[in-house]
Parts: C-alpha cells; sequence; structure tokens
C-alpha cells in the first residue's frame, strides 16, 4: 500500500511540473507587441459539427478557444484517433504554430463556441520584436506533450491493471 501511495505521490508531482500556464501570463509581453497581437485577433465563431481546420492543412495562426467545446482528431497509421478536447482558455495547435505550419490534427466544433485566431503574419512580428513569447510557447508546447505523455501511461497502467484484475481467479 505504502509503494501505491509513493506512486500516487510521484504522479502527481509529475503532473503539476507540466500543468498548463496562465494564458495571460504565456501571452503576456510589451505593449507594442501585445497591441499588434490584439488588433490583428480575430474572433471566429463555430456551429456543433464545424471544422475549423484540417490535419495538414496550413496553418493560418494560433487559435484560443474562448466560448465551446471543441475536439481533436488524428489520423496516424490508418487509424483515427481522438487527441481530446479543447475547452475555453486553451491553445488549439501551438505545434503548427511554432513549427512547419501545417495542422498536425483536425479540430472540430463539439458545440456551438468561439475561437480567437491570432494570425501567423502578427505572432511572427510579435516574436521578431519580443523573442521571449515564442520561447514561451515552445515551453508550453513541451508541457503539452509531457502531459499528453503521462495521461497515455496513466491510462496504459489503468488498463494493464483491469486485466491482470480480470484475470486473477476470485
Amino acid at each position: 500500500m505504502e509503494e501505491l501511495t509513493r506512486q500516487a505521490e510521484a504522479k502527481s508531482e509529475q503532473l503539476e511540473a507540466v500543468a498548463a500556464h496562465p494564458l495571460a501570463e504565456l501571452l503576456e509581453c510589451p505593449p507594442e507587441a501585445g497591441n499588434l497581437l490584439n488588433g490583428q485577433a480575430q474572433c471566429l465563431d463555430f456551429e456543433s459539427g464545424d471544422v475549423v481546420f484540417r490535419q495538414h492543412a496550413a496553418c493560418k495562426g494560433l487559435y484560443v478557444v474562448v466560448s465551446g467545446l471543441f475536439l481533436r482528431k488524428a489520423e496516424r497509421l490508418d487509424s483515427r484517433l481522438t487527441l481530446g478536447s479543447g475547452r475555453p482558455g486553451d491553445l488549439a495547435e501551438l505545434a503548427a504554430a511554432l513549427g512547419d505550419g501545417h495542422h498536425t490534427y483536425t479540430l472540430v466544433a463539439q458545440s456551438a463556441g468561439s475561437l480567437l485566431l491570432l494570425p501567423m503574419e502578427a505572432l511572427n512580428q510579435a516574436f521578431d520584436s519580443y523573442p521571449p513569447l515564442r520561447m514561451r510557447l515552445l515551453e508550453e508546447l513541451a508541457r503539452e506533450v509531457s502531459r499528453a505523455y503521462i495521461s497515455c501511461c496513466l491510462n496504459r497502467t489503468i488498463h494493464v491493471r483491469r486485466r491482470s484484475n480480470e484475470a486473477e481467479p476470485a
């Protein structure tokens, strides 16, 4: 029992270390860069079932979920995966906005909602005028990947435990 308690505490510490940072902290920058992003931001409304963007399409910028619920889906190795949901305050497609400019998944509205789009051109200008902004977003992307990895490991551990418990005779 003590071992299980230690493992649970270790997992909790891992999750705390990779917790999402507040959006205001991530996008904090000098007034000129902030004004540029605010001035170029676009609010986009979606109905349930609408596709916001498709995997492999060119990325128009960084998306911030304002309201509603959005589903992340991907196709990998001839299979379709549900990667999770996007809720108000979540950033969508950091990888595409900071990487090669192509979406790594498809984003679909699960309910009526809205997103704020920070266009690539404005983001790049803000990155040029204030390089720490790109670094903060890269750090958040690393935390996002770590959260996904930890979640995957936890799900696998739970699945293995269930199977081993089901295999034990009663």
